[in-house]
């Protein structure tokens, strides 16, 4: 058996751990008003894994032996769990259609390679079977990137990376580590951490998320500020590719036609299986500090990371909350005693006194990180720019708080679906000039779509991933359902959210990828030459279409599969 470790089947995280209302007293009142939920409802749970009905595996004795030949028996599987577990990815719908039983395509035969050679040889002899190919990192996935074709009739095959699990080495000179791409958050973390370190790239799927992963689908961390996106991360690439390994050498810059590096960011397994990446990594900054910060309303808010973001200050962290996020934000806080129950209180009093209308207040993070002289020269210029736009600092408790639950608002998620509601995410990026017009009408969408399915719904949001240019609106939506066909009413809210990001200027995601959720608003994004450009370079590598097919590409612009001929030199199967 293998040694790699999985969330659960049916929600996020591992079992034992979830989220509950019970210390936190203001909760189950704000869910109850805001989606008319009843917090104190005994939840429903999923069916019992016994209760699914999983097909059996397709994979005849050829294939499965050629498999086990590259990784061994142990590390060859086909028992129910196992593809299960590697069938979809965690996204609202992934996890309705689990707990529903609804699994129409499952892979077939899940392998878990130790190194490059074995990835290289598992893309060869599955190519050469023309069976299909879907990688798979830590299953965090929320855009629809791990799933089977429902209609697929050839072999699928899950490759794990989770034994690709080592940092190799790191060029202290250059400040560049070469990871295996299977490498957890924490892992990489660890391994860094103890040389003196870090990568500094914290998504929220950090925890249950690899390195691989976070290439395939453009992933961005919560210090993306300081230390940039994962595209900016990302130096140097090896990929195993049908019947060869693509090479992308760790250079500082380049000037050698369309990047090929880039090409590979955001591919989500269609152009290779990701074995190994070189990143930039930064030594531990001596002090690390997250601060809040009130602001009187979001227009406030939005104007002071503006300022930000074209100002001399450098900070890791830039983000705030809309009144209704900062509202829930307070909602979840546990109960407070002794004096910051009454610091808290009084700090109310005061921002009422000077005409703060508290239903408007929001909530602001900013992360600062570096020497303390630097430290203090960033707090200071940032303090200017929050007072100028009548905000106030209010400590280190609420960036201490969002420390700690940073990696947690997925739990909720799975917390408010036993209950019969549906909560989900959708986030953008757009320019300064175009972000209040994109908030506004997202909003607007999202509450005539409320209106048009009939229910009491909310929708809130954030601003976080500062550039110079714009920034990324991250919005939270939720409502409850009747259980007759709730994805069909999701799909309203959600393509109501989508569609008003493109209207108003914002791309159909900023760092959660295509997958097959986002698919649909492409050419709007990229335009029809853009959506063409992809669909020949996915069809130069793999015209069979074996390499996670169905995925990035509207299903009107997926190519049709290459007519089969003999294998070529490196794809025999044996």
């Amino acid at each position: 058996m293998t040694s790699v470790k999985h969330m659960k089947w049916w929600g996020w995280g591992v079992e034992g751990v979830s989220f509950h209302h019970e210390d936190k007293p203001n909760l189950a009142p704000f869910v109850l008003k805001a989606v008319d939920l009843d917090l104190h409802q005994p939840p429903k749970p999923p069916l019992a894994f016994d209760d699914l009905s999983i097909p059996d595996s397709r994979a005849d004795e050829d294939l499965l032996s050629q498999l086990s030949e590259v990784v061994g028996a142990e590390h060859t599987h086909t028992d129910p769990m196992e593809r299960i577990i590697h069938t979809y990815g965690k996204s609202l719908r992934d996890l309705v259609r689990l707990r529903n039983g609804d699994i129409p395509r499952i892979p077939d035969v899940v392998v878990y390679p130790l190194d490059e050679d074995e990835v290289q040889a598992i893309v060869n002899r599955v190519v050469a079977a023309d069976a299909v190919l879907i990688p798979f990192g830590g299953g965090s996935n929320i855009s629809g990137s791990l799933e089977p074709r429902p209609a697929e009739s050839r072999v699928v095959v899950s490759v794990d990376l989770g034994r690709l699990n080592r940092l190799i080495e790191i060029d202290e000179e250059s400040g560049l580590a070469r990871i295996q791409a299977g490498t957890l958050g924490p892992d990489i973390e660890e391994q860094l951490g103890s040389r003196g370190w870090t990568l500094g790239h914290f998504p929220d799927s950090f925890t249950h998320s690899t390195l691989g992963g976070w290439v395939a689908t453009r992933s961005s961390g919560m210090q993306s500020d300081k230390y940039g996106d994962i595209a900016d991360i990302v130096k140097g690439l090896r990929v195993a590719m049908p019947g060869e390994t693509l090479v992308i050498r760790p250079l500082p810059s380049t000037s050698t036609g369309p990047s090929v590096r880039e090409m590979i960011l955001g591919s989500e397994g269609r152009l290779g299986v990701i074995t190994e990446v070189t990143v930039q990594v930064h030594r531990i900054p001596e002090q690390r500090l997250v601060l809040g910060y009130f602001f009187p309303n979001w227009e406030a808010g939005l104007k002071a990371m503006h300022e930000i973001s074209v100002s001399d200050a450098t900070p890791s962290i830039t983000r705030v909350s809309d009144a209704r996020e900062t509202a829930f934000s307070f909602a979840t806080r546990k109960k407070s005693k002794g004096l910051s129950s009454l610091v808290s209180k009084g700090l109310m009093k005061v921002l009422e006194r000077k005409g703060w209308d508290l239903e408007q207040v929001c909530l602001s993070f900013i992360g600062f990180e570096g020497g303390k002289s630097h430290v203090s020269r960033q707090k200071s210029l940032v303090k200017e720019i929050v007072t100028r736009n009548g905000g106030i600092v209010v400590g280190k408790g609420p960036g201490q708080l969002y420390d700690q639950k940073k990696f947690d608002t997925p739990y909720i998620r799975d917390f408010l679906l036993d209950r019969g509601a549906m909560a989900d995410v959708s986030e953008t990026a757009a320019p300064w000039s175009k972000l209040q017009q994109v908030y506004d009408n997202a909003v607007t969408a999202a509450n005539k779509a409320y209106d048009k399915i009939g229910v009491k719904g909310w929708v809130m949001c954030h601003l976080s991933h500062s550039y110079h240019s714009g920034a990324c609106l991250y919005f939270t939506f939720a409502f409850r359902h009747e259980g007759i066909d709730p994805l069909a009413d999701y799909d309203v809210v959600k393509s109501a959210i989508q569609q008003a990001f493109v209207d108003n200027g914002g791309t159909l995601s900023h760092h959660h990828a295509v997958g097959t959720e986002h698919a649909a608003w492409l050419e709007q994004d990229i335009s029809a030459p853009g959506v063409h450009l992809i669909k020949g370079v996915l069809n130069a590598i793999d015209p069979g279409q074996n390499l996670n097919p169905g995925k990035i590409l509207p299903p009107s612009a997926e190519p049709a599969p290459a007519p089969r001929h003999e294998p070529a030199e490196g794809l025999s199967a044996h």
